[in-house]
């Protein structure tokens, strides 16, 4: 019998960048991960994407992991020449997505830098309506990560599908049914949002789910508040922050949702450098717990 546990796989980001893609699967493949999101960040460098595809797949073999989402990070709303790297980089991921035996492509919108977010729609609309229609041409989904890469509503560099309003504007812009949400608990947290109930509204919009969690320092907010000088918040590696991982999944069962949650690591104040990877797998074990633990066969 198949594992029902893993209709929600829980698996790892993976850096495409540097060409060493296949060693960095090749050196976590047995640690337990269930799947892997490559990504790139602002440019593919050049790399043939078809080849990198085969080669990711190559490393995994024959185990049971698998790659759903490749990820493309920057800015493909701008003309610098990295904002243009970025936008072909977007069209690349898209064309052999299937090569990496994944079917959604993830990353930022975009944003007219130091703008408000409303005055970037119209390039939004113009970029993502071009985009959505070649992705569903190779049967592809995009997904907008809610990170706010420290903007906000008035003025950023990178994104503007961070926050709630203004996913009800890009979705009306481009009401593609294959246009949807990279989504995680932390970037709300960081806005003090609820990201509970946004699994029971926008559910059928989330096409992947990124592991990443928050600490919120409320003793810090009722003293310093949000604007000062003392960090009020603290982006953590599941298993480590506020987030309640087992509703969170429950909820994600309960909406019918089906894919991976891939944790992002490089973030926690922590667990990281030397204790990176033991973060990591310390949260793979946590969401693994929180999914409802080894699968275990009705005997009836």
């Amino acid at each position: 019998m198949s594992d029902p546990a893993k209709a929600i796989r829980i698996g790892t980001m993976v850096k495409a960048n540097g060409g060493g893609l296949d060693g960095s699967i090749e050196a976590i493949v047995d640690k337990g991960f269930e799947s892997f999101e490559p990504f790139f960040w602002q440019t593919t460098e050049g790399q043939d994407l078809a080849e990198l595809g085969k080669r990711a797949r190559d490393a995994i073999g024959d185990r049971d992991i698998t790659i759903s989402t490749i990820g493309m990070f920057g800015n493909p709303l701008e003309d610098q020449p990295l904002d243009r790297d970025t936008l072909e980089g977007w069209k690349q991921c898209i064309d052999n997505a299937h090569h990496f035996g994944a079917d959604c492509v993830a990353g930022f919108t975009g944003r007219v830098r130091g703008r408000p977010i409303e005055e970037s729609l119209p390039q939004y609309r113009k970029v993502w309506s071009e985009l959505a229609r070649r992705a569903a041409d190779k049967g592809v989904k995009i997904a907008f990560e809610n990170c706010a890469m420290d903007g906000n509503w008035q003025s950023g560099d990178w994104n503007i599908a961070h926050n709630p309003d203004a996913w009800e504007l890009i979705f009306n812009e481009t009401p593609d049914e294959n246009i949807g949400l990279e989504w995680e608990p932390c970037h709300q947290m960081v806005y003090l949002i609820d990201p509970l109930p946004q699994i029971r509204k926008w559910a059928d919009k989330i096409f992947h789910v990124h592991g990443k969690d928050a600490t919120i320092r409320w003793d810090v907010i009722k003293e310093h508040g949000i604007f000062g000088k003392e960090p009020f918040v603290f982006m953590r590696t599941p298993g480590f922050g506020d987030s309640n991982w087992t509703d969170i999944i429950s909820e994600l069962r309960l909406a019918g949702w089906t894919g991976s949650i891939d944790i992002e690591g490089w973030h926690d104040p922590v667990y990281r450098d030397a204790l990176e990877m033991t973060g990591q797998v310390h949260a793979l074990n946590y969401l693994k717990h929180c999914r409802g633990g080894d699968f275990v066969a009705d005997a009836v």
